[in-house]
């Protein structure tokens, strides 16, 4: 039998890794919108507090193409949307692995200017197709 003490220790120390792992998730996003806004996408991540504990990342693609990304001590949810309509869903590990296929696209892309013209932003509409980043679609 384990000893009550053994266990409380060992689920501090998992909820501090958990916590350093919302932080530093939270300095990637903000990294990666500051990356998607020098391609000349729309990108944002908003934290709440100093404490580096939740971030709400949105990045439109192209007309009406939309990715949020949600982490926070309570959960990690990535949600694509084109025309207001929800396209998937995604929590866990499979929102982050969408994070880094996006991430992935954007460094292998080549850079656009700070404010794309039409010809370019149609180039990254093409590029970054809906839906392009998952494996399954929701439901309708």
């Amino acid at each position: 039998m384990v000893s009550g003490v053994w266990r409380n220790k060992v689920f501090t120390r998992l909820a501090q890794q958990h916590r350093q792992f919302v932080r530093d998730l939270v300095m990637d996003l903000q990294a990666l919108a500051i990356a998607l806004e020098n391609r000349g996408y729309l990108a944002s991540c908003y934290t709440c507090g100093g404490e580096m504990n939740s971030a709400s990342f949105m990045a439109s693609l192209g007309e009406e193409h939309l990715i949020r990304f949600l982490v926070s001590d309570y959960g990690i949810t990535w949600t694509e949307m084109r025309n207001d309509r929800e396209l998937m869903k995604l929590e866990g590990a499979e929102a982050i692995n969408q994070l880094q296929d996006l991430a992935d696209l954007i460094k292998y892309q080549a850079p656009t200017p700070q404010k794309p013209n039409q010809e370019q932003r149609t180039n990254n509409e093409t590029f970054l197709k809906p839906g392009l980043f998952a494996n399954k679609k929701i439901p309708s």
